[in-house]
């Protein structure tokens, strides 16, 4: 018990000191910051401005299953509404250096510059008792959680309901339509969309129920797809996205809401193994200063209403 804080008493402590703050110049990423970003560690404790802490949902008491909640240190419960950015991470995949864990998500804190509120959302184990580190465990109790929990997140800790991002990486990337786009409910949670490395219904996944035959997995991936709607979509890939771009071309009468962005880690980085990255395949390629990180962040400015005027 003394690792997590439970959410609902978690909440009543955040509440206390709030003030009212001017948040848009504060929440704006500064698209030609030269800042190297560091997350924050883990902290004991309640929620507070600048910590980021693991959480068990009153649903998940006495279990293993939580998710994290970094809130920036410009938030205040009552001052002006904050985006947010919920994520689902990668695999376990030691060789990228990915744990499958939560708590070493790092793509929506890249993504939100540590400025939005950040969730990295659990995978549900089969036996609701742990946090799923390979896929997505109990699909079904995946997407419950995210229904109960992210309008719960969202009230709660004062963030903005039209400025809500769902990212993911690798397994995540897949997830953020797999499971964000898993029914008619859980879709209408979000505001807008960020995958990379991975892109469901393109690729079969052979030794799982959900990701084989392809005919099948395609089939439900293109029906989830069509749950975007007119809603930004940024699709991004290490290593080119001529497949993706062809299959969400294929489906949509439309495409203009989506962007896709080509990614090269290699460019970004230097060489690997790399001091933040130990892999191309990494969910931190926007944690140094890069033209990569430069759009992707212009791009997130203007979705969330953060652009500066012309």
């Amino acid at each position: 018990m003394n690792r997590y804080a439970v959410f609902v008493r978690s909440f009543a402590a955040a509440v206390a000191g709030g003030s009212v703050f001017a948040a848009a110049e504060c929440v704006r990423l500064d698209i030609e910051a030269d800042e190297i970003l560091q997350i924050p560690q883990l902290s004991d404790g309640e929620p507070s401005a600048g910590k980021r802490v693991n959480l068990i949902a009153p649903e998940y008491l006495g279990t293993e299953v939580f998710h994290t909640l970094y809130l920036p240190r410009n938030w205040r419960y009552k001052g002006e509404k904050l985006p947010i950015i919920f994520e689902y991470t990668g695999n376990y995949f030691p060789k990228s250096g990915s744990t499958g864990e939560v708590e070493d998500a790092g793509l929506g804190y890249g993504l939100s510059g540590g400025k939005f509120i950040w969730v990295s959302l659990p995978y549900i184990s089969q036996d609701h008792k742990d946090n799923q580190v390979t896929w997505w465990g109990d699909e079904r109790a995946t997407v419950e959680y995210a229904k109960v929990n992210v309008p719960r997140i969202i009230r709660e800790y004062n963030a903005d309901p039209e400025a809500v991002f769902l990212c993911g990486f690798s397994r995540g990337a897949i997830g953020v339509n797999y499971l964000g786009l898993y029914d008619v409910e859980v879709a209408r949670l979000w505001s807008a969309f960020i995958t990379h490395d991975h892109f469901d219904g393109i690729k079969e996944w052979k030794n799982t129920e959900w990701g084989t035959p392809m005919e099948k997995y395609r089939a439900g991936a293109i029906e989830r797809l069509k749950r975007v709607g007119d809603r930004p979509y940024l699709v991004s890939q290490n290593g080119g996205t001529s497949g993706t771009k062809e299959f969400i071309e294929s489906v949509l009468p439309t495409t203009d809401n989506f962007t896709i962005s080509n990614i090269n880690t290699n460019e970004i980085f230097g060489s690997f193994p790399h001091p933040i990255a130990v892999h191309p395949h990494t969910d931190r390629w926007t944690f140094i200063p890069s033209k990569y990180r430069l759009r992707t962040w212009k791009w997130i400015n203007r979705v969330a209403g953060l652009s500066k005027p012309e």
